[in-house]
């Protein structure tokens, strides 16, 4: 196995993704890993879904839709032909939810293809997928059952589809799906594989992988003058909070929001309203322009309020050298360290935010030196390079894992 040019070892390797409607951090990770294997001269085979086929979905499949997250009869047909075809030596998962199912692990068991699945976000043990629930972090389900996500409606305020969530967990649990037909899965964050392991995923078997940026940005040459915010539009990012900073800062203080999701809406209502001086949305920006206004910006602030998994606008922040202001929650404060490589914040506490914003506003030698501290932090740990040494390993793991369990 190998990850770097002319080195020794191919592998081939089936990449799985169901993208979603709009493109977020697990699509960039998934078209990022493809990107590096194959330059590292592996041999990279994609199966692919897209929630968009749904918008083409009649009346009687879209009734189908909410039974094919627990078993996609198309997906697992096609994923077992593909392997047939191909033979490859690891499939990789990054999303199943919802076209792909957890059926396609089936078919790669039936064919004896080792299999390593992605987590980005906790779906295998929320079915809200967030650990977040009425503007605060919530652990029920794994404190107590999958019951308490149809009793407080948790996925799209729906009890009905909560319920089908849940079952869809409960039955996969009750198969051993997720205890045996899994080879490896690799985690972000320390944190998130506790949370992991405490849900009830084999601890043996999770692997520690971070995200990573490539092709790789370059630090920037100078610090602009305003904060960049960069995410989807939802509560759970804080975007209340972070409008409620900015109420206390003023004009003095630009902030620039990029991003679209379900409050874009009320937040430019709130600016205009509440007359948020110096607050600014941008709506949705392609990758090189997201990567402008960062370059471009003093600082990044990203207020998440749930267990995020790891935000790739923290990783590439720290590839520009742009210093982060984050929450001091989950995977963010084992990302930053505070007062090095960039600033934690209490989180939902609009003052402490506040507070913290002035600072950085105001104290650019200090923050300055953040910056070159985040860079240092990108190169020693957000590479292509180290990564693909990783996630080999990882695959290793997995085809090892795969034989013994055949033996």
């Amino acid at each position: 196995m190998r990850c770097a040019q002319g080195a020794p070892g191919s592998v081939k390797i089936l990449l799985v993704h169901n993208f979603y409607r709009q493109h977020g951090g697990e699509t960039a990770v998934f078209e990022a890993e493809r990107r590096m294997l194959r330059a590292a001269g592996h041999h990279v085979i994609s199966y692919t879904r897209d929630n968009h086929e749904i918008e083409g979905f009649g009346r009687w499949k879209r009734a189908t839709l909410i039974p094919t997250t627990i078993w996609a009869r198309d997906s697992h047909r096609e994923v077992r032909a593909l392997i047939a075809s191909e033979t490859p030596d690891v499939a990789h998962f990054t999303n199943t939810f919802p076209l792909i199912s957890p059926s396609a692990y089936y078919a790669c068991r039936n064919a004896r293809v080792p299999v390593v699945q992605s987590i980005h976000n906790y779906r295998l043990i929320c079915p809200a997928a967030t650990l977040w629930r009425d503007g605060a972090i919530c652990e029920e389900c794994i404190d107590h059952s999958l019951l308490r996500s149809v009793q407080h409606a948790c996925y799209r305020e729906s009890q009905s589809t909560s319920a089908v969530l849940a079952s869809a967990l409960a039955i996969h649990r009750r198969f051993g799906t997720y205890a045996n037909l899994i080879d490896r899965y690799i985690a972000l964050t320390k944190f998130a594989r506790n949370k992991l392991i405490a849900g009830g995923l084999p601890e043996k078997r999770l692997s520690v992988k971070p995200n990573f940026v490539d092709p790789d940005p370059g630090t920037r040459d100078r610090s602009g003058d305003y904060a960049l915010f960069a995410g989807r539009l939802t509560a759970e990012k804080g975007v209340h909070t972070l409008l409620d900073a900015w109420k206390r800062l003023g004009p003095d203080n630009p902030l620039r929001i990029a991003g679209d999701g379900p409050l874009r809406d009320a937040l430019a209502q709130r600016i205009d309203r509440e007359g948020i001086a110096g607050a600014m949305l941008l709506g949705s920006l392609s990758r090189d322009a997201m990567l402008r206004e960062l370059r471009g910006a003093k600082f990044l602030v990203f207020p998440s309020e749930w267990y995020e998994g790891m935000p790739m606008a923290i990783v590439e922040a720290f590839a520009c050298g742009v210093p982060t202001i984050a929450s001091r929650l989950g995977g963010m404060q084992e990302m930053i360290d505070d007062g090095k490589n960039g600033l934690l914040v209490t989180p939902a506490d609009p003052q402490d935010l506040a507070a913290r914003v002035r600072w950085a506003f105001e104290h650019a030698g200090e923050l300055a030196a953040i910056g070159k501290a985040a860079r240092a932090e990108y190169e020693a740990h957000y590479t292509a390079a180290a990564n693909c040494a990783q996630l080999i390993e990882i695959y290793r793991q997995a085809i090892e894992h795969s034989r013994d369990r055949a033996v």
